[in-house]
């Protein structure tokens, strides 16, 4: 008898503790999340996105451009990735190739009236909020064979050596060391010369197969072969040399610049290989010779946004075992998940998962189910995004990215925060609330503040800095300007608390400084500032240690606790990126001049940084 009442009561603990588990997980899933990448490509090839045409003049371009930032910032958008290199051509200023045909019309021609559109690219996307990946394709030099139409100084004039011929099409031969120290060569140069944040590969590395069609490397085969690798080992020590050789050269010449590719959906299958994933399909270390997964564990990339354009339902590849099989195969580096947008615009039997508006949505909220390991969407394309289709657009901003989201960190690249902001003050003048800041000084590692963020809060709300609902607004600096923020949504005798953070260039947060309002109608209220610390020596993640893995060993990421959610705050209007205004002098009748008291521990540990 004593043993079933003790029996009993285990099993009434285990029934309440389940219960409590999934009232938690479910609260915590009610909180949408601070970090996601929320990214989209913006192809420039056969000006599928932008331009959308070769005879657009460059203020038709600009504006082009700038319409269409607008519509993806209305749709929560924080990353674009834009196709630079489509095609061993350039969409800027470069002394080593052409510019693009699908810029001016001509392959060589220079945009008229004269400008180079690269950094006009960055600042528009900058303004918003958004990081700017380069986009590059590194092997691939034409669309077609006909020679003649290439400028006079496209790289196959002076060296036609260096590429072969295949299904139509010019292709860099990836097994030529000359061929590998050009391409490094052309990245570098728009890493030192341009203010991009990312530099990014789609899954063209060796061609897809195609019937009848043969690479013929066979030369560079026999004279760059002094291990003595099969050939489809060598194919693939071609391409890692490459991704290898490149991130070291990124690393070198700016920290901060990141590094990652767009692999094929599918590595391999689990018929092919014990660690492969549970799919029937098209093999990208098999067929292109692009081993993401060694990428990974040597730490070579800092993401990898795997093209996973298949739907739930797909029974060849489904979504949500690729899902998986990515996020266990992440090894400490960020994963993206590709979706194919454009899906929903094709009229195909293949995969009719698609025509169901809730099938894109579905998939973004399975990726948040892994939130350890799959950090964010990009979408291809960005027309696809903007055409709505079955209102799809609609669906994510009305909910999946109804609140604002800020970019996750890369602890390898930099893990030491900013120091807060200084001297923030509040200027309360009828129904407007303006603050102004200056920026802090700088880090231990040197750097300043990139952007600032700034969360309000009402007296019944605790204020934490994990729920995007409380995001205000994100500002970033302008040449000129004063740091400010004119707060035209305080409701009249409300009471409120600000609290600014400030984020450095790899999206690290500073501990906050904050003002709290008493709801009067004029009033000046001045933050404390915290007294300096002792600077703290930066204690860098490492990469990961190049080693061999075995094939058969599999590598599961552990997510980390998740921290208890807090209440539910009342919705607040999109927060949007912003440049901070002139700041007028107010008219004031009361001045109230209040210093907060520091608060340390709760919020040090919540928000992070010195």
């Amino acid at each position: 008898m004593v043993r079933l009442i003790a029996a009993g009561r285990l099993l009434v603990v285990l029934f309440l503790s389940v219960h409590l588990l999934a009232a938690t997980a479910a609260r915590a899933q009610e909180i949408p999340p601070k970090r996601e990448l929320r990214g989209v490509w913006i192809a420039t090839v056969e000006n599928i996105d932008w331009p959308s045409s070769r005879s657009l003049t460059p203020e038709q371009q600009r504006r082009e451009y700038r319409r269409m930032l607008d519509d993806h910032q209305r749709s929560g958008i924080n990353a674009v990735f834009v196709q630079v290199r489509p095609a061993s051509d350039a969409f800027y200023k470069s002394e080593l190739e052409p510019w693009s045909k699908w810029l001016t019309g001509t392959q060589g021609k220079a945009p008229t009236p004269y400008y180079d559109p690269l950094p006009f690219l960055i600042e528009e996307a900058h303004n918003r909020g958004m990081e700017f990946h380069a986009w590059f394709n590194p092997y691939r030099a034409t669309m077609d064979t006909v020679t003649r139409r290439l400028s006079a100084n496209h790289p196959y004039r002076r060296h036609p050596e260096w590429f072969i011929r295949f299904a139509g099409k010019l292709l860099y031969n990836p097994g030529l060391p000359e061929v590998r120290q050009y391409i490094n060569r052309v990245i570098l140069d728009v890493v030192r010369r341009y203010d991009i944040d990312g530099v990014h590969f789609d899954d063209y590395f060796y061609p897809y197969p195609e019937a009848k069609q043969v690479i013929h490397d066979e030369d560079a085969y026999a004279r760059f072969n002094p291990d003595g690798l099969a050939l489809a080992d060598w194919r693939r020590q071609n391409v890692n040399v490459l991704i290898h050789e490149l991130h070291d050269s990124i690393q070198h010449t700016k920290r901060w610049v990141k590094f990652g590719i767009s692999p094929f959906g599918v590595w391999r299958n689990q018929t092919s290989d014990p660690n492969g994933s549970a799919t029937k399909a098209f093999q990208g270390y098999d067929g292109l010779y692009a081993d993401a997964l060694e990428w990974t564990r040597q730490g070579w990339v800092d993401y990898v946004l795997p093209q996973l354009y298949w739907s739930t339902g797909f029974k060849v590849a489904q979504y949500p075992v690729l899902v998986e099989w990515w996020a266990r195969n992440a090894n400490n580096r960020h994963v993206y998940i590709g979706h194919g947008a454009y899906r929903m615009l094709e009229n195909t039997r293949a995969d009719t998962v698609w025509r169901n508006p809730r099938e894109l949505p579905r998939q973004v909220r399975l990726n948040r189910t892994f939130p350890a390991e799959v950090q964010g969407s990009v979408f291809f394309s960005s027309k696809s995004l903007m055409a709505n289709a079955l209102r799809t657009t609609d669906s994510l901003r009305q909910h999946e990215f109804r609140y604002p989201a800020l970019v996750p960190t890369m602890p390898w690249l930099d893990a030491v925060p900013p120091r807060p902001a200084e001297n923030l003050t509040l200027t309360a003048s009828g129904p407007a609330h303006t603050l102004t800041w200056q920026p802090g000084p700088a880090a231990p590692d040197g750097d300043l503040a990139a952007y600032y963020a700034l969360y309000r809060f009402t007296p019944e709300q605790t204020p934490r800095p994990d729920d995007p609902r409380n995001l205000l607004a994100v500002v970033r600096p302008r040449a000129g300007y004063g740091l400010a923020f004119v707060d035209t949504t305080a409701r009249p005798g409300q009471a409120y608390a600000y609290y600014l953070t400030a984020f450095d260039r790899l999206h690290n947060e500073s501990r906050p400084i904050w003002v709290r309002t008493t709801g009067r109608p004029a009033e000046i209220i001045v933050a404390q500032t915290a007294p300096p610390e002792p600077a703290p020596t930066p204690t860098p993640v490492p990469a990961p240690v190049p080693q061999p893995v075995p094939q058969a060993q599999s590598e599961v990421a552990v997510a980390p606790p998740v921290p208890a959610p807090a209440p539910a705050p009342r919705p607040a209007p999109r927060p949007v990126a912003t440049r901070p205004a002139a700041t007028a002098r107010p008219t004031t009748k009361v001045k109230v001049k209040t210093k907060s008291k520091r608060r340390g521990g709760f919020f040090s540990r919540l928000f992070g940084g010195r």
